[in-house]
């Protein structure tokens, strides 16, 4: 079975599933010590790294095939800059592109399906993500992020992503390294109630001076490590959102906790939500705002995305009959 191209599956498809934690549930993992560097990069190196990968990845995989929906999986790279591969002493390993090939050939063992599974090369900010004060300056962070964008996008992956992002400035600066590489993308910010990012740009605002400063422009834009009574909230705003706002972000990758960023840092325990009510708040955001590729990040596993696989695939079901 041929695949299509990622960017046709988003525009075609009814919806597009999006995986759920992984660096999270990881850390609950007591066998499994990540990386101060690296995070989850250097697993692929090592048997019990594998089995912990394939467990997560091999179950949101499962989730997709269940329910035949297009998935989006993202490579174990949030972290994987030049100069942490180098502190963590992997200089002479193809980290970005190591990467790649494991969860390109975990996709290949799915048959017919793996036609519908896209594998997005995954980064982040410098610094924390949950401390816009850490951001990059534009020109920075344009320099700093070229040389993973260019390990990603000559490893095959389907597109890039870099997700998690607090500020407008170092956004701006991966946006254009991302548009020089010739591959699809999408940024992925952090939001909140207010309709703005952790660094207080509105919504409306950076996405216009990404789109103005970028060619091509992201493919999409995505919200991420959010709430979905917050992004709905944030989609809503009278004057940090905006009609531009909801046509160019195509989707949430969801938290199961409702408190901020800060919060979920400090806290010492997970924090979730029961899994059949993330999977009906997530779901509806594709009748309420049309979103079309709608996932999990902090607090989410196997049953929430099992339970918005479901939804999705009913609504989709329902629209067919209707149709």
């Amino acid at each position: 079975m041929s695949q299509s191209t990622f960017q046709e599956t988003l525009r075609q498809a009814p919806c597009v599933l999006g995986e759920g934690a992984v660096i999270e549930r990881l850390r609950r993992d007591a066998s499994i010590e990540l990386d101060p560097h690296l995070v989850n990069s250097h697993l692929v190196y090592s048997e019990k790294g594998r089995a912990a990968l394939t467990k997560i990845c091999g179950g949101y995989l499962e989730i997709g095939r269940s329910f035949d929906l297009p998935l989006l999986l993202s490579t174990p790279t949030w972290r994987a800059s030049r100069e942490r591969i180098a502190a963590a002493g992997f200089g002479e390993r193809d980290v970005n592109d190591d990467n790649f090939r494991f969860l390109d050939a975990l996709r290949r063992t799915y048959g017919d399906y793996a036609a519908k599974v896209f594998i997005c090369g995954l980064l982040s900010c410098r610094g924390d993500a949950y401390r816009p004060c850490e951001a990059l300056p534009v020109e920075e962070a344009r320099q700093f992020h070229a040389w993973q964008v260019e390990k990603l996008a000559a490893s095959g992956v389907d597109l890039i992503l870099a997700s998690t992002l607090p500020a407008l400035s170092e956004a701006t600066g991966i946006a254009q390294a991302l548009a020089a590489s010739g591959r699809p993308y999408m940024i992925s910010f952090v939001a909140r109630p207010e309709g703005t990012l952790l660094d207080g740009t509105p919504l409306h605002e950076a996405i216009a001076t990404i789109d103005a400063a970028t060619s091509p422009a992201p493919l999409a834009y995505l919200i991420n490590c959010t709430h979905a009574s917050v992004f709905r909230r944030a989609l809503l705003h009278g004057a940090n959102s905006s009609a531009l706002v909801r046509s160019r972000v195509a989707g949430l990758l969801a938290n199961t906790s409702a408190l901020s960023p800060e919060e979920l840092d400090n806290s010492a325990c997970l924090v979730e939500e029961d899994p059949g009510v993330f999977g009906s708040s997530v779901a509806s955001l594709r009748d309420e705002f049309g979103m079309k590729l709608l996932g999990g990040c902090c607090g989410t596993d196997d049953r929430h995305i099992r339970s918005l696989a479901e939804k999705l695939a009913a609504r989709h079901q329902v629209n067919d009959q209707i149709a």
